[in-house]
């Protein structure tokens, strides 16, 4: 009998997305829910110099080849603060620093800035993806030990693959977005009768709020995008960065610039204009689309308009995803607002793993407890939902 020889595979890791090769990467990302781990959006993110060394986002992307096909990847970053992650761990960093351990640099594999459900790694199909993921959480360990990095994080993981890597050893961290549904709706009217009298109510005035300001939303979609709006889109999020998320502006103006070549195809605008004039937006809201998906990313507004967030950021992106088959709606990070406007809290996890022992000990000790409380606090959100028909509406096993 001949002995069947196994594939050779090769490890690279990769310090700038422009050197992977977008078809191949395309190959194993294109196929996944999210369009946030596609090379369009991952590579202008560096490009634009919005993820960089110089602002605490070192390129460390893992990669696997057998001979010249990639076949498995990990998008990874190099920290050496934690911003930009919507993951607050700076508890963490806390206890680190009274145990005398040194938290940073740390190893994050997520989407930077970008708090929507779906990191993993990238298998290719028909490969093994068991043995493909116990060799990459191979590779990070030692990569990690070499470099003397505290900690490996990956944050809105993929349900599944969460599965798959607390067999590794992760502890999976228990936290929560506001996911909107789609429940059948045939209509915003349909949808507006899961409401209680009186949200269904309030909601309907602050909807008439904004065209008594005299504005009009216009959708625009794909290839409908002019060119010119993109920079725009840039100045809306520049402007509430500066009025309500000091130190938070990540992103450049080139990086909305240069979604428009390749990548406007996955862009949805909610722009709002004056009645009477159709060239000078004053508030606009920035979504993706990809599939039966719909993520919010950002908003903004030059002039105050009573209600005219919750109409450009909720309440027509929800009509709007039921006029075009959306069944998910992720609106953002954030959830003051959106709990009671039709979005319950929803489960997502975060996966870690600290390589000093004191810390990897209290966290494993902890983090069921912490898992605990969080829950509790999912429920106490949800109890507290304007809707009647809460056993329908809800749905807290995670996106």
């Amino acid at each position: 009998m001949v002995e069947q020889i196994k594939p050779q595979y090769s490890v690279q890791w990769v310090k700038r997305f422009t050197d992977l090769p977008q078809q191949a990467w395309d190959a194993i990302a294109q196929p996944l829910k999210t369009p946030f781990l596609e090379w369009e959006w991952l590579n202008n993110i560096e490009t634009s110099k919005s993820a960089r060394a110089r602002t605490g986002w070192q390129p460390c992307h893992l990669t696997v080849w057998r001979e010249r096909e990639l076949i498995a990847a990990a998008p990874l970053y190099i920290k050496n603060h934690s911003y930009g992650e919507f993951v607050f761990d700076h508890q963490w960093a806390d206890l680190a620093y009274r145990l005398g351990v040194k938290y940073y640099p740390k190893l994050l594999g997520m989407t930077p800035f970008t708090p929507a459900v779906g990191y993993r790694f990238l298998i290719a199909p028909g490969e093994d993806e068991e043995a493909l993921t116990a060799m990459m959480v191979a590779e990070i360990d030692h990569f990690c030990d070499r470099n003397k990095i505290s900690g490996c994080h990956f944050l809105f993981v993929d349900p599944e693959w969460r599965k798959m890597m607390e067999k590794s050893g992760f502890n999976s961290w228990l936290h929560h977005s506001y996911i909107w549904r789609n429940h059948n709706f045939e209509s915003f009217d349909d949808y507006l009768k899961m409401f209680n009298s009186n949200q269904r109510k309030n909601i309907k005035r602050e909807r008439k709020a904004v065209t008594k300001a005299g504005l009009r939303l216009e959708v625009l979609a794909g290839e409908d995008i002019p060119h010119h709006l993109f920079p725009t889109i840039h100045s809306f999020y520049s402007s509430t960065c500066d009025k309500f998320y000091w130190g938070s502006k990540y992103l450049t103006r080139k990086f909305f610039e240069q979604l428009y070549p390749n990548f406007r195809d996955r862009v949805v605008l909610f722009v709002a204009y004056p009645e009477d004039d159709d060239r000078r937006p004053v508030g606009m809201s920035f979504c993706l689309r990809k599939d039966d998906q719909l993520y919010g990313r950002y908003w903004g507004c030059f002039d105050e308009y009573d209600c005219l967030h919750f109409e450009a950021c909720y309440y027509k992106p929800i009509e709007w995803a039921i006029a075009n088959g959306i069944q998910l709606f992720d609106p953002g990070a954030g959830g003051r607002h959106k709990k009671r406007r039709g979005f319950p809290a929803t489960p997502n996890h975060s996966l870690h793993r600290f390589y000093n022992d004191r810390m990897s000990k209290i966290l494993q000790s902890y983090i069921n407890e912490i898992n605990d409380m969080e829950q509790q606090e999912i429920e106490a959100i949800n109890n507290e939902l304007p809707f009647t028909k809460r056993e329908i509406i809800l749905d807290t096993t995670g996106i």
